[in-house]
């Protein structure tokens, strides 16, 4: 094996990442981080070549580009596992019922939330999808993200699902940030369907069929909800889903538990997210499997309700990811970093939790664990460098952006906040 590197990121103060090749990192191992001082990254196509501290020459040659930490700290590209990325518009004319205490259910009865968002993103052109979509990106990758999953779920039929789906699979193509796609056909039921809810369900499957056809996403996705779609319609979809080949996840224990989490789990779903009210029967089931508890926390900051009971959670012994669920109704924010100081002052995780959350157990929610979310040997070089000595500075030092470089699969694409390199 050649061990020059092509890559060499030098002068490192403190290096921290999950402890690699685990799994799920489940319970008080979440409180576990492996950190090394005076360390060193080096990458050889892309991949991880050697981790270590001190002298680091013996993986560099002639040609090997030294890129200097100056002292800093240096972590895992973060992982975004639950985002509403490509939509169009902003909702910006409800923030004030919402402040005067709405109820989301109401609000969305009335045509709006959602299905306001899904009328716009349905008038939308391809070109309007990906501009605005592509900014938004370019925000996450300056404050750190390397991988983000991206859900439909803003057409609701097929031409404007499919219409987001391309637009997400051209942005994977163009924009340094891998993306991760999410079929979200079922986020809401359409007025037009009201009186024939079967109907649009098999409306959902048939579009998935051709999603599927056109390799469009990994993932297919249901908003299991009063008053949105019940525990056996989420059966439907994600039976039908599982038989031709997707991943599952599911929107579950939002606003109220319906067995959403524990049908997640009989499905073998990759995660199940939200869960601001999940309840006991929920947590014993995610104990036993495989499903990752994915928490929104930037969504119950920014509608003032319940945040999901992390401490409750990890004591249990589940694995617990944090995203940030932007989106234009409850998570109108790209900022995954102020997601994570919500994470450690409202649900009171802590700074080795977090990173846990939003690395390592965020990529297996995506089925990318042995890929992404850590530093170490044959892992993707996704690294960001902090203008902070510590990580718990990042979390302490709150609502700012800390990020000065980002690495992504080896190459420089972030320096000084700007971003300098595209695919």
């Amino acid at each position: 094996m050649n061990k020059i590197a092509d890559s060499i990121v030098i002068n490192i103060g403190s290096l921290v990442t999950p402890r690699p090749h685990v799994g799920l990192v489940r319970g008080k191992k979440m409180d576990d981080i492996l950190e090394l001082n005076d360390a060193f990254v080096a990458m050889r196509n892309g991949i991880i070549l050697a981790v270590g501290t001190g002298d680091y020459t013996i993986h560099q040659g002639a040609d090997t580009k030294l890129i200097d930490a100056g002292g800093r700290l240096v972590g895992p590209g973060l992982v975004d596992s639950h985002t509403h990325l490509v939509h169009y518009g902003s909702r910006e004319h409800e923030f004030e019922k919402k402040l005067r205490g709405v109820p989301y259910l109401k609000i969305l009865e009335a045509g709006g939330g959602i299905l306001s968002s899904v009328k716009m993103t349905q008038d939308a052109s391809e070109r309007q999808l990906y501009r605005q979509s592509r900014h938004s990106l370019d925000i996450m990758l300056k404050h750190g993200v390397t991988t983000v999953e991206g859900k439909s779920g803003y057409g609701l039929f097929a031409e404007s699902e499919l219409k987001q789906l391309r637009v997400q699979k051209k942005l994977n193509e163009t924009h340094p940030v891998d993306i991760v796609s999410t079929y979200l056909g079922a986020h809401a039921l359409p007025v037009e369907y009201r009186d024939r809810r079967q109907k649009f369900l098999d409306h959902v499957v048939e579009t998935m069929e051709t999603v599927k056809k056109e390799d469009l996403a990994a993932f297919v996705d249901i908003f299991c909800e009063k008053g949105v779609f019940t525990v056996e319609e989420s059966r439907f979809v994600l039976e039908s889903a599982k038989k031709l080949g997707f991943g599952l996840k599911i929107h579950a224990d939002e606003i109220e538990a319906l067995g959403g989490v524990e049908l997640a789990c009989e499905l073998g779903a990759a995660s199940a997210d939200h869960l601001m009210v999940i309840t006991d029967s929920g947590i014993e089931a995610l104990k036993k499997h495989d499903t990752v508890a994915n928490i929104l926390p930037s969504t119950s900051f920014n509608l003032n309700s319940d945040y999901a009971p992390a401490r409750k959670m990890i004591e249990a012994d589940l694995a617990v990811a944090v995203s940030s669920d932007y989106n234009p109704g409850s998570s109108p924010s790209e900022n995954f970093l102020f997601t994570l100081n919500i994470a450690a002052i409202h649900l009171k995780m802590s700074p080795a939790e977090i990173l846990n959350a939003a690395t390592i157990n965020a990529a297996h929610a995506l089925k990318k664990g042995t890929q992404i979310g850590a530093i170490a040997t044959g892992y993707d070089a996704d690294l960001v460098i902090y203008d902070a000595k510590n990580w718990p500075y990042v979390l302490y030092h709150f609502a700012i952006n800390h990020v000065k470089d980002v690495i992504k699969k080896g190459r420089l694409v972030v320096e000084n906040q700007t971003i300098i390199e595209e695919v």
